[in-house]
């Protein structure tokens, strides 16, 4: 496999590592990109992007980094909260009102960032058009009763929390979400990173496919048994609600939405020059970073069935849990995309860590691919 790019001849067994993922046949394209200190010693890309296997991966090739959305709008959030326009534990219906329906008058932007809400599913049914439709989605929410009590646990919202999160930034900063996300986040670092893509740039987004035969770990398996078996569960609406979510990856108007869970669209550059930007100050007061970053729930997941731990949406590391760590320091954090993707910084090393994949895998929190390259760059520092 022929790897691009540029690594830093003291990360040569990085780049062997990474080379060696293409030894299964399943995998199709990825990139990785490490900083330290702010520098790139690492930015390196293999493999193809089209469905068919004939367009290879490119320097400038994005993809949908699901998940990994997640942190950059918590991170624009809490400059929000920096600049006086919302307060963490402020009611969620101070900025909209008609979210205090159901017995959800208590619940703050510290509960939504920290999948403390217990709003990780809609319980009725919506059509499939719904995903797509911003108003039926945020109205569906505000009128949702919560699955638990406060103070009852935690329960990660892949979803619903672009809804509940975005309409806040929507009410506060009167655009879209994705257009408050990328003019915080994204512009001021020049990261080719966007929610809400433009029709212009679909010529270079890589096309996501499911690697087939594997069926994950233990944790994996749980979660597919549930939502196999029980349509009613919590873990099967907050994923399949509307039933377009599981199948909506390569449409045009998934791209176009600005769905600030789940649709950031961006490449392994943009995930490290983020998480540099948060090590140096760019992106947040060393206050709000802090708060970003400590603890908020930790133990078993209502919704994944294994054990998460987060701060304000990012998720932090778990070094005796072995789908649940980085696989560097135990201060690490950032946040997992399905499938594979993965941002994430490690404090102590100063190191800011992007992957990304178009070959999406089975696991529920951290892929094994990434650990590896983790646990590799570890070794080389």
């Amino acid at each position: 496999m022929l790897i691009q790019g540029y690594f830093d001849l003291k990360f040569e067994a990085l780049k062997d590592s990474f080379a060696s993922l293409f030894e299964s046949s399943q995998e199709r394209g990825m990139a990785l990109c490490v900083k330290v200190g702010g520098e790139t010693v690492v930015d390196i890309w293999a493999g193809v992007a089209d469905k068919d296997g004939e367009q290879a991966w490119h320097s400038d090739t994005i993809l949908n980094l699901f998940s990994c959305t997640k942190t950059f709008t918590a991170v624009t959030a809490l400059q929000l909260v920096g600049e006086g326009k919302l307060e963490l534990d402020a009611p969620v219906a101070r900025y909209w009102p008609e979210f205090a329906a159901a017995g959800k008058d208590k619940i703050t932007l510290r509960h939504l960032l920290s999948h403390q809400a217990g709003l990780p599913a809609i319980r009725q049914l919506l059509p499939a058009e719904a995903l797509y439709d911003w108003g039926q989605m945020t109205q569906a929410l505000a009128a949702e009763q919560p699955w638990w009590a406060l103070g009852e646990g935690h329960g990660y919202a892949p979803l619903t929390y672009g809804w509940l999160v975005g309409e806040l930034l929507r009410r506060v900063e009167g655009r879209g979400p994705g257009e408050s996300i990328v003019a915080r986040t994204a512009k001021p670092l020049q990261l080719d990173f966007h929610v809400g893509l433009a029709d212009s740039e679909f010529d270079r987004v890589a096309h996501i496919s499911r690697g087939k035969g594997n069926v994950g770990d233990a944790a994996a398996q749980r979660l597919l048994k549930v939502m196999m078996s029980d349509a009613q569960a919590l873990s099967t609406r907050a994923f399949t609600n509307p039933p377009s979510v599981m199948t909506s990856t390569n449409k045009p108007e998934w791209r176009r939405m600005q769905q600030p869970a789940a649709n950031g669209h961006g490449n392994a550059r943009s995930l490290a020059g983020f998480y540099a930007g948060l090590l140096d100050g760019s992106l947040l007061e060393s206050e709000l970073l802090n708060e970003l970053t400590r603890e908020h729930a930790q133990g078993e997941d209502k919704t994944l069935l294994t054990s998460t731990r987060f701060g304000l949406g990012c998720m932090l590391d778990q070094p005796g849990v072995a789908n649940a760590t980085y696989g560097m320091g135990p201060r690490a954090f950032g946040h997992p995309g399905a499938g594979g993707s993965i941002g994430f910084a490690d404090p102590e090393r100063d190191v800011a860590f992007g992957f990304v994949t178009n070959s999406l895998g089975p696991f529920v929190l951290m892929d094994p691919r990434a650990q590896k390259l983790a646990r590799q760059l570890a070794a080389c520092l």
